[in-house]
């Protein structure tokens, strides 16, 4: 059995996302799904990607569409997913679009490299990288090499970063290479003649004897000024012919060099101005130089403008030779453009005649109109000459700026290089262009600027500027950065100009290809160097070359763009496994440790993710160095004993981390890369501390850099991935590293020195620490100490260090041994957790210790049985894990097996139940006092929670407080079930079993534990609710089970039976014995109406919604045995031919509703089609509970109560129908409805004889489900129903039709005995056949409901009223005419139980209105919002004068209810395939979309549910159910359509 279950990250695509500058990073053998969201649900979406097809190359400009695939096979796109099997390193761009969009939106995922060293090829884990750099020019001859590189291996490193080892340019910068194809003739001894190949060699006897990685810099940004190939290829660079542009760059350039000459010569001596600058008197005097001297020379400003003489007479000619503008470059629009002189000449600039001929037109064509004409033109041009002046004058301002600031850093400054008079060799400030002549005068120099062979040598330094865009390419058109001097000038190098493409500049791309594959083929990765000024298109190119030869590239960066969307960006496009980041960037320790805090690893006691989650963004991953080769030296800005806890914080760091070779040497100054030219020390194990040439363990600080990387490598590579800073005081920080699997720790304490402790007074008391667990040894301790072996004096031949300074070690010893700690006494925080205090003694500044830490040995047991037990879930805990010695019985059956003896009505109990419902049982849900409540008793709840807090680690968050403090919540999970007994008893002891354990162990881990056991019994409860569902659920979507537990959420049995007795006859029925009378009861499932509100008590059952719901949460769910029983039981209820809407156990029952009855027939109808020999159920006995509409309710078996078949009691609902009904409800008055007025109880319910409508109701009463009673006094709307909908309610004439229909088809075979109902009319009985009523309601409708577009039709009998055609109305005969013309989204339940009433083109087309007038987000506006009493906002707790929407008058008149889109939805898929396959398409491709909302809504949803109504445009509602049946129903039905 595999320990690691297959890495699968979900990234959900969002139309128009561009993720360019969001990192995704990946480890090869991970699966990267790409799901749809929301916004492309129902679209036809394309995914494409440049990785690779298995087999085929990389190629970065070559995309494949990945395949869909649909793990359910039907058309929900809930789980539909295309995925890459990720198993090569690189950065990998994926782009979708969907229509004729063909990128919608994009990003990239990059994919690390696997690093392998050794004999054996072992995986190096990034972050166990310990890496040192090596300045190659310092390493001597290749013979040399090993013993000098042997520093690194001695010293613990497993990674060398060279620097280039190309020939290098005459300046000695490392990295100004004079040739990138030739290695450094330096590196061979006289008679030797090193290659490429040697140094392979050396490279991977490194690797394989060393374990050793090499690792190199590319420089593709420039070349040294030196390289011969530049001077024969002078278009590989930026010169005055290629890139004219510069050309007023290059004339102020010249002049400040003639500048440096003149103050060299002494020529400005009467200006104040001598060669030593040493005042701010002497920056005046340069400033006046500038601005009196050279500036008016030179002149700049004239590259820029137009000469006005000839631009104003070729204008005076076309207008004299009547030409007239080119309309199709003006557009008509005027305004004079200037068109820029391309080759940049002085008054080269010219006008566009066109613009100027649109803008100054001539009012005649006279001599003196024109005249007038090119006057304004010629005022216009002065204009623009000077805007050209001042802008010019700007730059030369911020050049002056920028040149006196270089004088003070190069010759002023106290950190700058003092570099004394201005001389030829150091100009006043560095030069910005090659000048490869003989010394002439400025004007000659300016003539060669006309001479191409000449000018072409002219070549832009390269160089970086302080806060530029790092993404613009500063040499190009448009930068006017070397005209403004802001270029930091490296005047040794040449920037390179690729141009756009290989074909643009042949001979550079060939070069640096070349040089690439060298590099690639002898390294395992490269350093990019100056990679933030590097053309992003040049470096990609480079690096697909480099991973040709090198598959797993490790590619590393220092970036300084300021910004971490900016870095992304680099690290995307190219691949960046590491970016280089700097302890020395932290001014004091708090910053150094947030550092370590915020380069990588997870919180300790974080908590198990599963193996399958979503791709979240992260950072790049970090290369952490206490110093860079190009940073300032530590020591001289901080200490010299801060070298080793600095290094020990980076070293604790989850991350790679490392250093430069003289940091652990102690060498007191920064080693330069262009300057420095000794060699390094070799190694000698023997070698004496006054040794300058060697080193050894007791050489600076090296024997605690061995330590260190030691035990960095060894936590990175056992899984100590858990980080914890603790900021102990101002020098002191400890840093805790912990492996989750085995629970063992490293905690570093250092005391950082960033002052002298000689000369800074430092605090002598060290706080104790408190460190939770067993301390097993001091893995390390060591401070920096003096000693006597001479003082530093600088070598001229190596690179020395400090002597006067080693490091005091100790490794792997007990506590009682330590020197560092005073004494460390065992506390007991409470009986799970055990602490040791630790006193110091001598943790002196420049110190570290470092211990290890378990738990102790019975948590550590308790932990070990936990995680043996858990591996019933997953593998992954097989790690760590122990056989428990004394297993409870209970635990030693697996937790599927127990929960397999529960039933559906169980799991209501084990996964939900809200306050109310568990109040009802005399608890309540769970409450965390200094935050809130839980939704639900059962698990939900706290998985709901948990689902935001684990991904995040939020370990600060309420819940898990609570679970450190104490064990009220774990209790609380366990004893809830256990006082259930049964088999919800047994769950709640293999919880409690589970929790034994739990609460013993250490409280910070707690929360992960506890979390892990639950999410282990809440996948299993699942998985078994699941597999007790209908096939349509267990091989449905993830969306589908969602709704499915819907069902679970809604049905459940409570503490007192909700609905009547079934006859005792009937088979199958549940039992319990009474609590209180002991005796037998029925106890079957419930559906409650919505939560919280109507769960629990008599508002619970509802008939209406009892019965819309039950399709769906029973009947496609496949719960058919309780569906049938909730069937029976209302059937037994029915009274006055209606079932009750207000169920109250059928005692309390109300009868004021007109419509449940029918949504009751419909669901006897939907059960005898979807349930196998579902018409069974016709002929299952019915207790009558009232026999006689007068009589008191009689249970079964008592004297009074009688027994029929279903299909009786259907039939004499319909006869009472067709009879009609006409009664006044019982106790009417303010004791059952305290709003209504005393005519609303009056319940009419008839059959018109004309057309066969069901109608009735009258205005003071509601009896449909749009059933709002106004209740304010304030208003006047009191007693006054919003939406009495009397009359025939268009949904009710459906469901009537549907009823009526099926009886026909019923009873012609045989399966109900009656074809008609006897009535009495006009003192007569009379037949109805059931036949004739069908085709009544069947002739008439259409002609009563539709509104046609036909202004005169004969059968609209309201044409006044009319405000919408093509429409059905919401009712007809209505007390109140108008409301029968009303939009509401009821005619589609009529179109989905009866179609076969509507015209298909009719039914289409009104369907599109409601589309277009009645849709939301997530349901159906109720009421047109052309309506004049329209209003979207439901507010019942507003009590105002306006009657129309005080007190939630306006329940039903706007505010969107979700179970209507359920209807709206499968009327739109019937007919749209009798439309055709391409309406239909289009049709399922719209239902995806709009169900995509209802399926974040319930992913996101604490409550697991879809809510009652919205208001208006999908806004919250705080006055709606959280949760309501019907809606989740009728969503679910949708699906099953589909």
């Amino acid at each position: 059995m595999s320990l690691q279950a297959k890495q699968v990250r979900v990234l959900v695509l969002r139309d128009m996302e561009q993720l360019g500058r969001t990192l995704f990073r990946l480890d090869q053998g991970f699966e990267l799904q790409f799901r749809l969201g929301p916004t492309l649900q129902g679209k036809h979406v394309r995914v494409q990607t440049n990785y690779p097809a298995p087999g085929e190359h990389f190629d970065r400009h070559t995309f494949r569409a990945l395949d869909w695939h649909n793990p359910t096979g039907r058309e929900d796109d809930s789980d539909k997913f295309c995925s890459l099997d990720l198993q090569i390193a690189g950065s990998y761009q994926y782009n979708f679009g969907h229509g004729h969009e063909e990128k919608s939106g994009g990003g990239y995922v990059v994919v690390d490299p696997v690093l392998r060293a050794g004999a054996d090829n072992h995986h190096v884990h990034l972050d166990c990288i310990t890496i040192q750099t090596y300045l190659s020019k310092c390493l001597g001859h290749l013979d040399d090499w090993p013993d000098r590189l042997r520093v690194a291996k001695e010293s613990g490193y497993n990674m060398i970063h060279f620097t280039p080892l190309q020939t290098l340019g005459k300046s000695r910068s490392c990295y100004s290479l004079a040739d990138q194809l030739s290695l450094n003739p330096e590196f061979s001894p006289p008679g030797k003649n090193y290659t490429w190949t040697d140094v392979g060699e050396l490279v991977q006897k490194l690797k394989k004897e060393w374990n050793m990685i090499c690792i190199t810099d590319v420089v593709y940004n420039h070349t040294a000024t030196n390289s011969p190939w530049i001077k024969e290829h002078p278009e590989c660079g930026y010169n005055l012919v290629n890139s004219p542009h510069l050309r007023p760059a290059w004339v102020l350039d010249r002049a400040i060099w003639h500048m440096t000459c003149n103050m060299a010569d002494a020529k400005y001596a009467a200006n104040g101005l001598p060669a030593q600058v040493q005042n701010e008197g002497h920056l005046n005097a340069i400033r006046d130089v500038l601005w009196g001297q050279v500036f008016p020379k030179i002149k700049l400003w004239e590259f820029f403008q137009v000469r006005i003489e000839s631009a104003v007479e070729e204008f005076r000619d076309l207008l004299a030779d009547g030409e007239k503008p080119d309309q199709k470059k003006t557009g008509g629009k005027q305004g004079l453009k200037i068109i820029q002189d391309p080759k940049f000449r002085r008054f080269g600039n010219e006008v566009d005649m066109d613009s100027a001929l649109e803008t100054f037109v001539p009012h005649s064509h006279s001599t003196q109109a024109i005249l007038e004409a090119c006057n304004r033109l010629w005022g216009r041009l002065e204009e623009i000459n000077k805007e050209q002046y001042q802008q010019m004058i700007q730059h030369q301002e911020k050049a002056s700026n920028c040149i006196v600031g270089n004088v003070v850093y190069e010759r002023l400054a106290d950190h700058g290089p003092k570099l004394g008079p201005v001389t030829r060799k150091d100009p006043i400030v560095p030069r910005y262009f090659t000048f490869p002549f003989e010394e002439t005068s400025l004007e000659d120099d300016l003539k060669m600027t006309d001479q191409p062979d000449k000018a072409c040598h002219f070549l832009a330094h390269n160089g970086w500027v302080m806060g530029d865009d790092p993404l613009r390419n500063f040499a190009e058109p448009g930068s006017n950065v070397y005209i403004r001097r802001e270029l930091i000038c490296w005047g040794d190098s040449v920037k390179l100009r690729y141009g756009d493409k290989p074909d643009d500049c042949p001979y550079l791309w060939t070069h640096m290809q070349k040089y690439t594959e060298i590099t690639a083929k002898h390294f395992a990765g490269v350093r990019l160097d100056n990679c933030h000024s590097t053309p992003l298109h040049v470096a990609e190119y480079m690096l697909d070359v480099a991973r040709v030869a090198m598959p797993s590239l490790y590619v590393v960066a220092e970036l300084f763009t300021g910004s971490e969307d900016l870095d992304n960006v680099f690290v995307n496009k190219l691949g960046i496994t590491s970016l280089i980041r700097e302890a020395m960037s932290a001014g004091d320790s708090h910053e150094e440790g947030r550092l370590v805090y915020r380069y990588g690893g997870e919180p300790v006691g974080a908590f198990v993710q599963p193996s399958l989650r979503p791709l979240v963004p992260s950072i790049a991953h970090a290369m952490f160095l206490d110093v860079t080769h190009d940073n300032e030296c530590p020591i001289q800005l901080r200490s010299a004993y801060d070298s080793l806890p600095s290094s020990a914080i980076v070293s604790m760091a989850c991350c790679c981390s490392g250093s430069t070779r003289g940091y652990d040497e102690m060498v007191p100054h920064q080693i330069s890369v262009v300057k420095e030219e000794r060699f390094y020390p070799k190694w000698n194990p023997d070698a004496k501390a006054s040794s300058p040439g060697e080193v050894n363990l007791k050489t600076g600080i090296i024997a605690g850099k061995l330590a260190l990387n030691k035990m960095h490598q060894d936590l990175a590579s056992k899984g100590f991935n858990q980080v914890y800073v603790d900021q102990v005081d101002e020098d002191v920080v400890a840093v805790t590293r912990h492996c989750p699997s085995t629970h063992q720790s490293v905690v570093a304490v250092c005391r950082t020195a960033f002052h002298n402790p000689k000369h800074h007074q430092y605090r002598k008391e060290v706080p104790p620490m408190f460190i939770p667990g067993k301390i097993d040894e001091v893995v390390l301790e060591a401070r920096v100490i003096d000693r006597q072996a001479g003082t530093y004096k600088k070598c001229e031949k190596y690179i020395n260090g400090m002597p006067e300074y080693t490091v005091e070690i100790k490794e792997h010893i007990q506590l009682k041994d330590s020197g560092v700690v005073k004494h460390a006494g065992v506390t007991s925080k409470g009986s799970s957790e055990f602490v040791q205090e630790i006193v110091f003694e001598r943790l002196t500044p420049g110190s570290v210790i470092a211990f290890r830490v378990s738990l102790d040995p019975r948590a550590q047991e308790l932990v070990g049985v936990i995680r043996h037990h858990l591996i019933q879930f997953s593998p992954k805990y097989k790690l760590g894990s122990l056989p428990d010695q004394h297993t409870p019985t209970i635990l030693e059956t697996p937790l599927a097996q127990i929960m397999s003896k529960l039933t559906l009505a169980d799991m209501n109990m084990l996964l939900f139940r809200c306050d109310s419902e568990e109040q009802e049982e005399g608890g309540g849900c769970y409450n965390i006092p200094s935050w809130t409540s839980f939704k639900y008793g059962g698990l939900q709840a706290l998985m709901s929670v948990m689902a935001d807090i684990r991904p995040k680690n939020d370990l600060g968050h309420p819940v898990c407080d609570n679970l450190r403090q104490g064990d009220w919540m774990i209790d609380y999970v366990s004893n809830r079930l256990v006082s259930r007994g049964g088999a919800l008893g047994e769950v709640g002891k293999w919880l409690e079993g589970m929790f034994h354990y739990l609460k013993h162990i250490p409280r910070y881990l707690i929360p992960c534990y506890f979390d892990a056991i639950l999410v282990g019994a809440y996948t299993t409860a699942l998985d078994i609710t699941f597999n007790k569902m209908s096939c349509f659920v267990q091989n449905g979507s993830t969306f589908v089970k969602l709704l499915a537990l819907g069902s679970v959420q809604m049905c459940g049995v409570g503490s007192f039976p909700a609905l009547p007795p079934l006859s005792l006859a009937l088979p199958d029925v549940p039992y319990r014995l009474d609590k209180d009378t002991g005796k037998k009861e029925q106890c079957c499932v419930s559906l409650a109406a919505g939560l919280p509100h109507f769960s629990s008590g008599i508002f619970r059952c509802w008939g209406r919604d009892t019965f819309i719901a039950l399709r769906g949460l029973m009947l496609v769910t496949g719960r058919h045995l309780e569906a049938r029983n909730i069937i029976l039981a209302f059937a037994g209820t029915l009274r006055h031919g209606l079932i009750p809407n207000l169920l109250g156990e059928g005692i309390s029952a109300r009868y004021n509703c007109r419509d449940a009855v029918w949504w009751w027939l419909q669901c006897i109808q939907d059960y005898c089609t979807l349930v196998p020999e579902g018409t069974a159920v016709l002929h299952c006995p019915v207790v009558r509970m009232y026999p006689h509409d007068d009589s008191e309710p009689h249970a079964p078996g008592t004297p009074f109560s009688f027994t029929q078949p279903l299909c009786d009691v259907i039939h004499e609902a319909m006869t009472r129908h067709m009879q009609g009904i006409d009664f006044r409800e019982r106790n009417a008055g303010p004791n059952i409805d305290m709003h209504m007025k005393d005519e609303g109880f009056n319940v009419v319910a008839k059959v018109n004889r004309y057309t066969g409508f069901v109608y009735g109701g009258n205005r003071f009463n509601c009896g449909t489900w749009m059933d709002k009673m106004g209740e304010s006094d304030k208003a006047r709307n009191k007693g006054m129903p919003a939406t009495p909908r009397d009359g025939s309610a268009v949904e009710m004439v459906g469901l009537c039709k549907s009823a009526v229909r099926w009886l026909v088809e019923l009873h012609k075979k045989g399966l109900f005995p009656h074809s008609s109902m006897k009535i009495h009319r006009d003192g007569k009985e009379l037949k109805v056949s059931y036949e004739d009523w069908n085709h009544k309601i069947q002739v008439n409708f259409e002609k009563n409901f539709y509104v046609s577009h036909d202004e005169k039709d004969p059968d609209e009998k309201h044409p006044d009223l009319v405000h919408k055609r093509g429409i059905y109305k919401d009712s007809h005969g209505a007390s109140s005419p108008w409301c029968d013309y009303q939009l509401r989204p009821n005619f589609c339940i009529a179109m989905v139980v009866a179609p076969e009433l509507f015209t298909v083109e009719r039914a289409w087309k009104a369907l599109e209105v409601a589309e277009k007038k009645l849709l939301g987000p997530l349901g159906m506006k109720t009421l047109d919002p052309d309506d004049m009493v329209y209003c979207g906002v439901y507010d019942n707790a507003l009590d105002n004068d306006n009657y129309n929407v005080a007190r939630g008058f306006n329940y039903h008149q706007g505010p969107e209810w979700l179970w209507p889109i359920g209807y709206f939805l499968r009327a739109k898929l019937y007919f749209a395939k009798k439309l055709g396959k391409e309406t239909y398409d289009q049709t399922v491709y719209l239902v995806k979309s709009i169900l995509s909302q209802h399926y974040v809504h319930l992913e996101r949803s604490s409550w697991k549910g879809l809510p009652e109504l919205t208001n208006e445009n999908g806004q919250n509602c705080p006055f709606s159910c959280e949760s309501q049946a019907w809606s989740i129903s009728t969503v679910l039905e949708v699906l099953h359509d589909m």
